[in-house]
Formats: structure tokens, C-alpha cells, sequence
């Protein structure tokens, strides 16, 4: 069954309200693997410490954090053809000037959410918040004016931002949480700028770990891979706001929703967050290691036409000419059966084991080639 989602962002020009592309799951592919849900805690397990909800805890957590939750306002200029002058309806002026007028600027304005991460003035957000701003703008709580802010770093299959203002004084910030340690059932609360209607609560609970969700956007395709969901309100408007524990602490970013349903939001985790947040600010993006081959999964069915004793490895189906890959003499129809003696369990296995080396790093690959097992060099490159 197809879902349609929209991102947790208001667009407006002119008199038009764009809440968002009709966004759907991505059927499942042949030979792919969907990432397992993570499953809410059995009662053998030992108890830990969950923090007391006492009268007007929410009210008091929302009092601490909600000076660091900002309201954005983004302009994005876009080209865009006029019509026909009735004028150029005669064909001999066609022939000269076109099918079309001249070009016209058209500046489209958008509103999303972020949060403070240090005093001097990060702010965490939603990529597809600010993508392609030509104006950002900051509202802080305790400030008439917003600050006009730069983009320090961003990238698209994260779905994530960093930008900075300049205050004249330290920033109210909030703390990262450990998302791995949210289990499914907890309170969870979210603040944002729903509509414009800026620091908005909600809360609700985490209904699920590990959603994998894809988004077709008119910059491609966005694979997130490990979405929390909650019942929580999310709104256009929402995105780049935190979602917050009992401690008052972030464990995500307030994504997508979908709209369809009610109680459906997509939150990036932190866990997806910490590893990449000094990349996207002292380096403006997300290093990412690259092999470059496309692989599919080992079937039971491939496993006997290759000769191979069990069905895994991944299967290359095409090599990117002047990639790691190809330099190391990797062709179509090898199979990677390890990489530095750890065996690769399937396609999936293989990109999270090339995502976790260093760039510039060798490693050893294990192959069958027609029936025979070889082993070939490579140097991990940045894609």
C-alpha cells in the first residue's frame, strides 16, 4: 500500500500555499533487504531508570527549551517563462523570439523550524528547510528582529543543515540525547513552528524505531534509512524543530509526516546526527567513503548459478568507470564475498561496511570470479 508524506515545511508565494510534493514509500526493490524494526523491550529485560513525571513537567521541560528552538524564514528565487503576448501569436515573430516571453524572477517564501547547538550561534535544521535559500532568516525568542543567517554545511541523503547567526550575546542551547537508548512507548514532545504559529507543543510517544522511508523530491530521491516514528503533531512548518525526552534533551528532528493519516510523523534520530555534525560544520559536508560499484543481494537461486557453497556476498552489477572499483579491476558479475576478512552478508552489509572506512584507507577485498576466489586491493575514495 502507498502512503503519501509531505515534509514538515510551508511554502508561500503569492497567494499559494505548498505544503510539500506527494511523497510515497519506495516499493521494495528486487534483491533488497528492509532494515528491521527495532521491537519494544521484553519484560525479562532488567528496568532502568526512566526520569519522574511529575504535575507540569512537560510545562517546565518546554520553559528550559523553548528559547533554543528558532523560527526560519527562507526566500528562494526562482526563473521562471511568461506566457505568450497575444502580440506573438503572428508566426514571423515566433520564428524570431520563441514560443515563450522572457524570463521573470519569482521569489518563493518558506517557513521550518531549527534549534540552537552552541552559544555563538549553530543551529541544527532540516536540509530540504533551507535548500536553495537565497535569503535565510532566524526569529530568536527574546529578540524584535530576526538575524539573517549563512549556511555553513548541508547535505541531501541526510536530510540535514547547520547555518549560523551572530547575537550579541551567548545563545540558549539544547542538549544532545542518545536516541538509541529511547525506547518504543516513551513521551516524547515536539516544538516548532506549525503554520508560522512559532513555538507550538505537542506531544505524544516514539511508535517505532528503524522506519526505512524513501521521499522522491525534485532533487532526487531521499533514503532515509532509520527514521523513529511518533504519534506526536507534526505540521508544515515543524521540520528542523527537536523532539524532545523527559530529560529535556533532543533525540531527533522532526522530519516528515504523512498525510494521509493522522499520528504519523518521521524523525531524523541522533544517533544518524552526532557522527556527521562536525563534518557539516567544519567542513561544509558528509565525507562519504566510496567503492563504486552498484550489488544486489545473493539469492539462493544466483548462489547455485555462481557455484557458490551459501547464498551471501554481494553481486556487483556495474562498476562507475574511474572509481575505487574500477581501478582495482572489479568487473560485473564478481561477487564480494568479504572486505578485510569480515564477510559481507548482503548488499546492505557491504555499504555499511564501506561507510564505516576511513577515506584513503586500503582494504582487501575477497572475490569469486567464474568459480574461482581471488583477492584484490582497493583505496577507499570520497564520493
Amino acid at each position: 500500500m502507498l502512503l503519501a508524506f509531505v515534509f514538515g515545511v510551508v511554502l508561500v508565494s503569492g497567494v499559494v500555499m505548498w505544503i510539500g510534493n506527494a511523497q510515497f514509500f519506495a516499493a521494495k526493490e528486487p534483491g533488497e533487504q528492509e532494515t528491521n524494526l527495532s521491537q519494544a523491550p521484553q519484560a525479562t529485560e532488567e528496568p532502568t531508570s526512566m526520569p519522574v513525571v511529575y504535575p507540569n513537567h512537560i510545562a517546565d521541560i518546554v520553559d528550559k527549551a523553548g528559547p533554543a528552538v528558532v523560527k526560519i524564514d527562507t526566500k528562494v528565487t526562482t526563473e521562471q517563462s511568461q506566457p505568450l503576448n497575444p502580440f506573438f501569436n503572428d508566426p514571423f515573430f515566433r520564428q524570431f523570439f520563441g514560443d515563450t516571453g522572457p524570463g521573470q524572477q519569482r521569489v518563493q517564501e518558506g517557513m521550518g523550524s531549527g534549534f540552537i547547538i552552541s552559544e555563538d550561534g549553530y543551529i541544527l535544521t532540516n536540509q530540504h528547510v533551507v535548500s536553495g535559500a537565497s535569503e535565510i532568516l532566524v526569529t530568536v525568542v527574546g529578540y524584535e528582529e530576526p538575524f539573517k543567517a549563512q549556511l555553513v554545511g548541508e547535505d541531501f541523503d541526510l536530510d540535514l543543515a547547520v547555518i549560523k547567526i551572530k547575537a550579541p550575546k551567548p545563545l540558549p542551547t539544547l542538549k544532545m540525547g542518545d536516541s538509541d537508548k529511547v525506547k518504543v512507548g516513551e513521551w516524547v514532545i515536539a516544538i516548532g513552528n506549525p503554520y508560522g504559529l512559532d513555538h507550538t507543543v505537542t506531544v505524544g510517544v516514539v511508535s517505532a524505531k528503524g522506519r526505512p522511508v524513501n521521499i522522491p523530491t525534485e532533487q532526487g530521491m531521499r533514503r532515509y534509512k532509520n527514521l523513529m516514528q511518533t504519534d506526536t503533531a507534526i505540521n508544515p512548518g515543524n521540520s528542523g524543530g527537536p523532539l524532545l525526552n523527559l530529560n529535556g534533551e533532543v533525540i531527533g528532528i522532526n522530519t516528515a509526516i504523512n498525510a494521509n493519516a493522522q499520528g504519523i510523523g518521521f524523525v531524523i534520530p541522533t544517533s544518524t546526527i552526532r557522527p556527521v555534525l562536525d563534518e557539516l560544520i567544519e567542513k561544509g559536508k558528509v565525507i562519504r567513503p566510496f567503492l563504486g560499484v552498484t550489488v544486489q543481494d545473493v539469492t539462493q537461486e544466483l548462489a547455485e548459478y555462481f557455484n557458490l557453497k551459501e547464498a551471501a556476498g554481494a553481486i556487483v552489477t556495474d562498476v562507475v568507470p574511474g572509481s575505487p572499483a574500477d581501478q582495482a579491476g572489479l568487473r560485473r558479475g564478481d561477487v564480494i564475498l568479504s572486505i578485510d576478512e569480515r564477510p559481507v552478508k548482503n548488499a546492505e552489509d557491504l555499504v555499511n561496511q564501506i561507510q564505516s572506512k576511513k577515506v584513503g584507507a586500503k582494504s582487501v577485498l575477497l572475490l569469486s570470479r567464474e568459480g574461482q576466489t581471488m583477492y584484490v586491493q582497493v583505496t577507499i575514495r570520497e564520493k
